[in-house]
């Protein structure tokens, strides 16, 4: 059994790891900690989860927690989680961040776009990207892992085919994205109050939101080149889930069946990862509470743009499922293991 401690476990993405790594079959939850709701129950502040885990919450003590663990997860703001990880590595146990802190290959982006300065630039250079339909054979040999942001995920699974084939101007990509309100975290914030968000629709952060660096890295690394894109991220009235349509020109005429056959081939052994058939393109509600990415695409013959359509949960393929897939894979695990539920609908 993996043992496997949870640090800030009563956040959205925390409270999301608690549930499903809780009926994974080769894990055992040792610790949850949290700053805010230490020595009560968890399942007293979660009851959705009661008679899940009997679990209290403690204080964080990561050094205590990792002794006693495997691997630990932190869900925690960025900025937070360096010492942690730094501790837990320390102590010669794997960490997996659901944070920003270790998704850059070039420290000086992060402490650019994020305003903190790295307090652990050595293993922030060691860390691996963790999307595991790109990065698997090295998340297999991993000691950290920077987990994914919720928009990167879909806009870097929906264009990995094109560009790893060469098949799009790389100077041409908009991704146009919009995500349920979960994404902005628990927290009490005017932003995300109801009457603010309920039967309305808003783009925000438009050309400075902070996943675009690491949405270009990892597009750049795909192509062989340096990409920049243009990316408008939206809110949308709703909890879970994230649409992504993103355009761009195609390098030569191309049908849609055509390059459908090509994502098929591309993500035939990913289990995750689910092509839908021409003129059916993703929505949020048939990946909902999954770990699924759903894409599409369509060619517009007039602009001889190619269309991209994918869709995922924002708490689970972009945020605790792709962390529990990841840690699957560092411990030699299928990477559907604990993980191979279907979405809930409606």
């Amino acid at each position: 059994m993996i043992k496997v401690g949870i640090i800030g476990a009563t956040g959205y993405t925390g409270v999301e790891l608690v549930r499903i790594l809780s009926h994974h079959p080769e894990v055992e939850i040792i610790g949850l900690t949290s700053q805010t709701y230490t020595d009560q129950a968890f399942g007293d502040v979660f009851p959705s989860l009661q008679k899940i885990t009997g679990l209290i919450l403690e204080s964080q003590d990561a050094g205590g927690l990792a002794e006693r663990c495997d691997v630990i997860f932190t869900a925690l703001p960025h900025g937070v989680s360096m010492e942690v990880a730094e501790t837990v590595v320390a102590k010669g146990k794997k960490v997996i961040d659901l944070g920003a802190d270790y998704r850059f290959d070039d420290i000086s982006v992060y402490e650019e776009w994020y305003k903190v300065g790295h307090k652990t630039p050595e293993l922030g250079r060691e860390a691996v990207y963790g999307l595991p339909e790109v990065n698997r054979p090295q998340i297999r040999q991993a000691r950290i892992i920077g987990n994914p942001g919720c928009y990167p995920t879909s806009i870097i699974l929906g264009l990995a085919p094109l560009l790893k084939k060469g098949l799009i101007h790389t100077d041409t990509i908009i991704a146009d994205a919009k995500s349920g309100i979960s994404g902005g975290g628990r927290g009490l914030n005017l932003a995300f109050h109801y009457p603010e968000c309920n039967e309305n629709f808003k783009a925000y952060n438009i050309g400075i939101h902070r996943h675009t660096p690491e949405i270009e890295q990892e597009l750049s690394k795909l192509a062989g080149k340096k990409i920049t894109v243009s990316f408008t991220p939206h809110l949308v009235p709703m909890t879970r889930g994230i649409l992504s349509t993103i355009y761009a020109s195609a390098a030569k005429p191309y049908s849609t069946e055509e390059l459908l056959e090509l994502y098929k081939e591309f993500y035939s052994d990913e289990y995750f990862i689910r092509i839908h058939p021409p003129g059916q393109y993703p929505q949020t509600k048939w990946v909902y509470g999954s770990n699924f990415c759903d894409i599409g695409l369509q060619v517009d013959p007039r602009t001889d743009r190619v269309v991209v359509v994918s869709a995922i949960d924002n708490l689970v393929k972009g945020a605790s499922g792709q962390a529990i897939q990841n840690m699957n894979a560092m411990f030699g695990l299928p990477e559907t293991t604990g993980l191979d539920f279907a979405p809930v609908f409606p």
